[in-house]
């Protein structure tokens, strides 16, 4: 059984499918690692960190990989060196994807979606999504924080009182909860907003104000699995209306919210950026999906004309490298754990498994997932190497990053 855990192709991406905590506890489940050299340098994982920790340092980790724990979707270059069968782990953002869905089953490979894990309790020590956005949460106020001029808490000195800074989290997903615990730590009065009527008393119990409009729509926007619907033009208008006041008196703005295979709605206009004061800011996590922020650039720190700050960071987690690879590869362990048989020590996929068959995206040369099988048929690959079972795949509840940003 070999495992590899490649270096991230992506300029942008410094994190890692792997550490060495993880690698001492897949040795011990019988694997061999392999990981490419200077993998985890982005993340501050030295070559001879995973030495130490058990692993083989190659250039090439991937070649004859029975698995392959990644960070994003493998490239069409990079499934040249997988060999067929090699199950893969990874978040691979499939939606509007689906000319790589359709290489990665050309490939042969068993890919597996990372962040279409359902949201059971079984399921949440491999919740990517949630370690992820969780640490978005956090990296938002601290990017806010020091795009922003004056100080958070309030201060009384012999010079003056300095006032509280207002902050307003739009969208209470994980991420969401992260940046109002942290913007409340530091200080600040903070209020926020999301359509889905669970998240009030979330909000409330972390000292914060809600802001929505609760009326029938407002009671019912919330799906099954916990994700945030999508609401009406006429709920969105009266949203807006409501907000548009408030946002005016802000001194940051958080924005988190996204829609499961959609673009990210549109919640700041340019209309209300401009009623903002010079020296605001604004931090748009849906960026990567289109922006919650109109003006919003993906990677730029966007002044406009009134002096408030749009900031667009790509990658938020990328920004706690160390720590968001840390949480990361436990995601990864926890879910490759239950596809290695203990008592022979070798890779047994139980495609039956309810996390299996909702994660499952490819599998022996066709995309597998039901969702996405309008992905671009591709001719048949030599079949994966693992145990003869039905790949058959259950409807899998749809990932968004959560209803926020992760």
């Amino acid at each position: 059984m070999r495992i590899a855990i490649p270096r991230e192709t992506e300029a942008n991406e410094p994190r890692v499918g792997g550490t060495p905590d993880t690698v001492k506890r897949l040795k011990a489940l019988g694997a061999d690692l392999v990981v490419e050299t200077g993998a985890g340098i982005g993340s501050g994982i030295l070559d001879s960190d995973f030495e130490a920790a058990g692993a083989t340092i190659a250039p090439n980790a991937v070649k004859d990989a029975d698995v392959v724990l990644k960070v994003r979707r493998p490239t069409a270059a990079e499934l040249k060196s997988y060999k067929s069968g090699a199950v893969v782990l990874a978040t691979i953002d499939p939606y509007g994807n689906e000319a790589a869905l359709a290489d990665m089953a050309k490939a042969g490979v068993s890919a597996f979606a990372m962040e279409l894990m359902p949201r059971i309790t079984r399921a949440q020590v491999m919740d990517v999504l949630s370690s992820q956005a969780n640490l978005a949460g956090y990296r938002a106020v601290i990017d806010a924080s020091s795009e922003f001029g004056r100080a958070l808490p309030m201060m009384m000195t012999a010079a003056g009182t300095v006032p509280a800074a207002k902050t307003f989290i739009m969208g209470v997903g994980v991420a969401g909860l992260q940046a109002i615990a942290t913007a409340r730590r530091l200080g600040a009065v903070v209020t926020a907003t999301d359509v889905r009527p669970a998240t009030k008393e979330q909000v409330e119990s972390l000292g914060a104000k809600f802001l929505a409009v609760e009326d029938d729509e407002f009671r019912q926007a919330q799906t099954a699995g916990g994700y945030a619907k999508e609401m009406s033009k006429e709920y969105q208008a009266k949203q807006a209306e409501l907000t548009a006041s408030h946002v005016a008196k802000q001194d940051m703005v958080i924005t988190t919210a996204l829609i499961p295979g959609r673009p990210a709605p549109r919640l700041i206009t340019a209309a209300m950026i401009a009623s903002m004061k010079p020296g605001s800011v604004i931090v748009d996590l849906a960026v990567e999906r289109g922006g919650n922020v109109e003006g919003s650039r993906l990677g730029e720190v966007v002044t406009t004309a009134n002096g408030v700050k749009i900031v667009g960071h790509a990658n938020v987690p990328g920004r706690l490298a160390a720590t968001a690879s840390s949480l990361y590869a436990k995601n990864l362990f926890a879910f490759l754990e239950i596809m290695i048989d203990k008592a022979s020590k070798a890779l047994v996929v139980p495609w039956d498994d309810e996390l299996v068959k909702a994660t499952l995206l490819t599998r022996d040369g066709a995309v597998a997932h039901p969702n996405f099988q309008s992905a671009a048929p591709v001719a048949s690959a030599p079949a994966a190497e693992a145990p003869a079972a039905d790949a058959t795949a259950a409807k899998a509840k749809a990932a968004p990053k959560k209803s926020t940003k992760a």
